[in-house]
């Protein structure tokens, strides 16, 4: 059994059903953020979300986000680049607590 099926992501809104309010609060903020150009066009947010899906590893988002990018006329070599681009951050982000190591490694005389 898929924990995880596209068909659910249409399901979505029900998650709001004991807090509407909060729920009609996120998707308003939620569209304004990725679903209008701004700064950004349209697409380049299409693509900024389709990279932070694969690096919160959300496969509805991923499914969501992949499909947005086509429509928004992304290729896929730029959907390509963009989770490479996340992917990079994240090995970044974790790399970079390293330093957090090395000085406990100090600390302990070590280095």
């Amino acid at each position: 059994m898929d924990y995880y099926k596209s068909e659910d992501l249409k399901d979505f809104s029900k998650v709001g059903q004991f807090a509407p309010e909060l729920m009609a609060a996120f998707f308003h903020y939620y569209q304004k953020a990725t679903g209008e150009a701004g700064a950004l066009s349209a697409r380049e947010k299409s693509l900024i979300a389709l990279a932070v899906a694969h690096v919160k590893q959300c496969p509805y988002c991923i499914d969501a986000f992949t499909t947005s990018c086509l429509e928004k006329g992304a290729s896929p070599e730029q959907m390509s680049e963009a989770i490479h681009v996340g992917a990079a951050m994240e090995a970044g982000v974790n790399l970079v607590h390293g330093v957090q190591m090395r000085k406990h490694l100090d600390k302990k005389g070590v280095l």
